[in-house]
């Protein structure tokens, strides 16, 4: 199986409105994204988060859940958060929330996971 782009996606939307209902969500009422968890530190993405997607060697997209094309909306809906990969014969799960939850915010273990299945 060859991946040709990899998405990660957040159980949460994006734009302003979006971010705002997610933070009121995780701090009144305990809600969290694993997938945030280990991508993002307050609401920047973690420089090294970024270094690894650039270093990966194939597209790495990170995107909200109102920002996925059709077909990936189709694949994940439900299933969020989500890292999958997309190859020319459709959408493979690379790592599931309980997998994403067992990173702990570590950025090295998701790319571990992720290289793991990509091999």
């Amino acid at each position: 199986m060859k991946v040709d782009t990899v998405w990660g996606v957040y159980h949460a939307d994006g734009g302003i409105m979006g971010e705002l209902r997610y933070v009121i969500g995780a701090v009144f009422q305990g809600n969290h994204c694993s997938l945030c968890d280990i991508t993002h530190k307050l609401a920047w993405e973690k420089k090294q988060m970024k270094e690894m997607r650039k270093d990966l060697g194939i597209p790495f997209n990170l995107v909200h859940l109102n920002e996925q094309p059709e077909d990936l909306l189709d694949f994940t809906r439900g299933m969020t958060p989500i890292v999958v990969g997309e190859t020319n014969t459709g959408f493979v799960t690379l790592a599931t929330d309980q997998e994403l939850q067992r990173c702990k915010g570590s950025v090295d273990d998701l790319f571990s996971l992720i290289s793991s299945k990509l091999e």
